[in-house]
């Protein structure tokens, strides 16, 4: 009975349009996941082991959400963008650094007796920039916060953890570090064969946004082709009484018209027994309090 908690930065719910990737092609894991079309304005799913509904990141903030804030407010339950007076980003701002660093769900997941992980692993030079600048994501902030390990290369090819892009093609080609191909298949097997010694793991996917700031549906395609059938794996072969969840912080790749974010809502999936309880979510702000209630 664990909660299986994919993170994917840069995705809302945007107009049927030709600029829109998710309306050019069919991704069989989104369909399974709206029971439709994952489209604005989409009808709502609110069944007992079945939820998609959209919810809100902006935050009650003018200007377009950003990641920092974004994330903080999804992982920690603060509205970061409230404490700050703006949407911060990609970073977490030194005024909001201290939510990731004493109340993230990790911390969350602790105080209950769980066991949390953190599924992404790192390469070698990440570790080398990040210590000398101190410049942490959120997600590694708060992971290092909660006296959790980062993961490298070292858990990869031990098969615990998983690189940024799902296919661990990235370090092979252009970091040069050995570790074999796989399909995003074998990726989300391997996620799911650690989730039984886990209470909560989470994967964080942030490709998608940076394909949205690229404005390419061949970019696009490039990084939902290997999420959709990651996704799709996990759908149909996660154990009965585990749930998914799956949320963004922010707009993007949904309008490859504009190189910005956008203050589209973001889509709530949620997979399982006890999914219609997440209906009570209306924004990133209310994330994390159901999943920890779900697990307590």
């Amino acid at each position: 009975m664990s909660v299986i908690f994919i993170f994917i930065d840069g995705v809302g719910l945007g107009e049927a349009h030709e600029q829109n990737p998710f309306q050019l092609k069919n991704y069989q894991s989104f369909t399974d996941l709206t029971g439709g079309s994952f489209v604005k304005g989409a009808e709502t799913v609110i069944n007992p082991d079945h939820l998609f509904k959209p919810i809100d990141a902006n935050l009650e903030v003018e200007g377009l959400p950003q990641s920092g804030t974004g994330q903080t407010t999804l992982f920690t339950g603060h509205n970061a963008s409230k404490a700050i007076g703006k949407h911060f980003g990609p970073y977490p701002h030194s005024g909001i650094k201290g939510f990731l660093r004493t109340d993230s769900i990790f911390h969350g997941v602790k105080e209950l007796g769980l066991k949390p992980y953190f599924m992404n692993a790192y390469p070698p030079i990440f570790f080398q920039i990040a210590e000398k600048r101190n410049r942490w994501s959120c997600t590694t902030l708060m992971t290092k916060s909660a006296d959790l390990k980062l993961n490298s290369t070292e858990e990869v090819l031990n098969e615990e953890a998983l690189t940024a892009e799902i296919v661990q093609n990235a370090w092979r080609e252009r970091l040069d570090i050995d570790i074999p191909k796989i399909t995003a298949t074998d990726a989300a097997q391997r996620l799911l064969n650690v989730i039984p010694d886990h209470d909560l793991v989470l994967y964080e996917y942030y490709l998608t946004d940076k394909a949205g700031h690229n404005q390419k549906q061949e970019d696009a395609e490039q990084v939902l082709d290997p999420l959709d059938e990651f996704l799709n794996h996990i759908i149909h072969n996660k154990r009965s009484s585990d749930l998914l969840v799956i949320t963004s912080d922010h707009g993007n790749l949904e309008d490859l018209s504009t190189k910005t974010h956008t203050r589209n809502e973001v889509p709530l999936f949620v997979m399982g027994e006890g999914a219609d309880r997440f209906n009570e979510v209306n924004s990133l702000m209310d994330v994390k309090k159901s999943m920890l209630d779900w697990l307590g």
